[in-house]
């Protein structure tokens, strides 16, 4: 665990900067479909640069990018408070998603390449929710305490600072052994395992994209209650590496609970950390069969990731238009609909396991 601090310390506070607008959103702008616009921005760059970022890892070393994505994150979350408002805003959120694409594929095709993958792999994610976890309810309280939306963006830029420091003693993952990777072969054998990802862990932030318009509640409350879904993923990415899961039926399990879930969160808050414990037993079984491909996992993790944040970028955005025009309750429908969706897509995908 020594080793993986730097790294993890990274992912965590670009996490919990990236999360620090959804319990304020309301603050930034009126109206579901620009909160919607301004949420899925970051998604947006993530999703643009994680797949060329998992490529350059493999190819270039996976300390390098993981610098660059903290002084990206860096200097985003600086031009963010300076142009809190508009398109400057939409910007500077999708700039603020590049430094996290970077940071991320490289974070993961470095943990994903080590001998105890599963494990490893676990403790970033982990970090990756602890830092959503953290930057939900510190915004919440640091809007509460300085009547400032901008608060929790002003203090997690500034963490990212000893964070960037302390990436001088990572040191390189091994990643020779793996073969080289065919990305048409590894798409047309994946796709709908990338797609189920994209949209059953993309449902994590539907939820959270419409919950502070939906309900209207303070700030500090959406937070905690907002915190559940990525508490329940923390435990379960922790937990469920010691399990040997197939995808396939995996996610088609999952995919059926989640529809539950979703339209179970319209009505309760208490469906939230469900949704938050499928999404993370999701990863937990693509990742481990990632690795088991012996593909170098610079592409793999950055196809994950790819499908992932579109999940993130299109879904919310999605969820949020309708939300506007036909109402929140649509809204929820459509999601669930999605989400058990996979549950037959899943049958086409090739990610078989060996018997």
């Amino acid at each position: 665990m020594p080793r993986n601090l730097p790294v993890l310390l990274g992912i965590f506070v670009v996490m919990a900067l990236s999360n620090a607008v959804v319990p304020v959103l309301p603050g930034f702008a009126e109206g579901a479909a620009m909160q919607g616009a301004i949420y899925a921005a970051y998604f947006l760059g993530t999703f643009i640069m994680v797949l060329p970022a998992g490529i350059a890892s493999d190819r270039f070393g996976r300390v390098p990018l993981i610098r660059a994505g903290l002084l990206l994150t860096i200097v985003s979350g600086v031009l963010i408070l300076l142009f809190p408002s508009g398109l400057p805003l939409l910007l500077f959120r999708v700039v603020e998603g590049l430094g996290a694409g970077l940071l991320l594929s490289a974070a993961l095709a470095w943990a994903n390449s080590h001998p105890s993958a599963g494990q490893v792999s676990g403790y970033v994610m982990a970090a990756q929710n602890l830092g959503l976890v953290a930057g939900l309810l510190a915004a919440g309280w640091l809007d509460t305490l300085f009547d400032s939306h901008l608060a929790g963006i002003a203090f997690f830029t500034a963490l990212t600072i000893p964070a960037l420091a302390m990436s001088a003693i990572i040191r390189e993952s091994n990643h020779a052994g793996f073969v080289e990777a065919d990305l048409s072969l590894i798409v047309r054998n994946y796709f709908w395992l990338f797609t189920a990802a994209a949209v059953l862990v993309g449902m994590t932030g539907v939820v959270a994209a419409l919950y502070p318009g939906y309900t209207g509640g303070d700030p500090s409350l959406l937070a905690l209650e907002l915190a559940t879904v990525n508490i329940a993923t923390v435990i379960a990415v922790l937990v469920v590496p010691r399990l040997d899961l197939c995808p396939a039926p995996t996610i088609r399990v999952s995919a059926i609970l989640m529809a539950g879930a979703v339209v179970a969160s319209y009505a309760t808050p208490y469906a939230l950390p469900i949704i938050g414990a499928l999404a993370g037993v999701i990863i937990v079984a693509v990742l481990a069969f990632l690795a088991k491909t012996n593909v170098q996992q610079g592409v793999m993790t950055g196809l994950f990731n790819t499908a992932t944040y579109a999940g993130f970028t299109i879904l919310p955005a999605l969820a949020g238009l309708i939300a506007g025009g036909f109402g929140f309750f649509a809204a929820f429908l459509l999601a669930a609909g999605l989400a058990a969706a996979m549950a037959v897509t899943i049958g086409r995908c090739r990610c078989r396991c060996p018997a």
